[in-house]
């Protein structure tokens, strides 16, 4: 999800190998992808999931972000143990966050 985004858009994750990310200009708008860290949230049930400071590929024109393969299937593996962690007993409020340093 790009900073700023709305939550529940329906954005396509893209998977390309880590030499289309390196040499390719964005396919959205023809931008230059960078590595950089990134955020990513998630909604199910009330709940809303945010994950933090993970490292992927994003074009500094539009925002766009691309992951390396395999990457994307990890953080919603991710995701998707706080979902289970947070519903466990009812621990929430509504929001819950991680981080990745």
């Amino acid at each position: 999800m790009k900073n700023g985004e709305k939550k529940g858009s329906k954005k396509a994750v893209r998977k390309l190998s880590t030499q289309e990310l390196m040499e390719g200009p964005c396919s959205e708008c023809g931008g230059q992808v960078r590595r950089k860290a990134v955020a990513q949230e998630f909604e199910r049930e009330g709940i809303v999931i945010k994950i933090s400071g993970f490292k992927a590929w994003a074009c500094s024109r539009c925002g766009e972000i691309y992951f390396e393969p395999g990457a994307a299937d990890r953080l919603v593996q991710a995701a998707n143990s706080l979902f289970a962690l947070a519903l466990a007993g009812n621990q929430h409020k509504g929001k819950v966050a991680a981080s990745v340093s």
